[in-house]
């Protein structure tokens, strides 16, 4: 079913705040609370909404370095990206991976709690990993603009 103009101002605004109430919803969006509820529920059922997350502060939360690391496969195949694909997967500190068109094949964000830290998984897992070819990091020092909701 296509998304209405209700549907997007819906999603827009549980972007913005995942936690709103049907209630809640049902005021911004000037329908009955039963009406928002069941419009959320369907986008959820219909796949629109994926889930449901909070939004830590990393420093809070004791990680202090945030980095990007770019990774060129030496040799490419099916097996090589399954087996590189486990390895970024197995990682807690590789928040986001993206396959790249480009010199560099795969973008890694990830999060430490120190430079060692950055240091120990680019040497001993991401360079590790026998099918990498070379890595090239950036050590992010400030994020001017935090992740944003899509753009509907």
């Amino acid at each position: 079913m296509p998304l209405d103009s209700t549907d997007i101002r819906l999603l827009a605004a549980l972007q913005r705040n995942a936690q709103m109430t049907a209630q809640e919803l049902g005021d911004a969006l000037n329908l009955s609370p039963s009406q928002a509820g069941r419009r959320k529920q369907r986008l959820e059922t219909e796949g629109y909404i994926t889930h449901y997350a909070a939004r830590l502060d990393p420093n809070r939360v004791g990680l202090a370095v945030q980095a990007f690391i770019q990774v060129q496969l030496g040799t490419h195949g099916a097996e090589n990206a399954r087996s590189f694909a486990t390895l970024i997967q197995a990682r807690s500190e590789i928040v986001s991976a993206w396959t790249m068109t480009g010199e560099a094949d795969y973008l890694l964000r990830c999060w430490t709690s120190d430079l060692a830290g950055l240091n120990s998984l680019i040497h001993d897992v991401v360079l590790a990993h026998p099918a990498v070819a070379r890595v090239q990091s950036q050590i992010v020092m400030e994020q001017l603009k935090v992740d944003a909701p899509l753009p509907l």
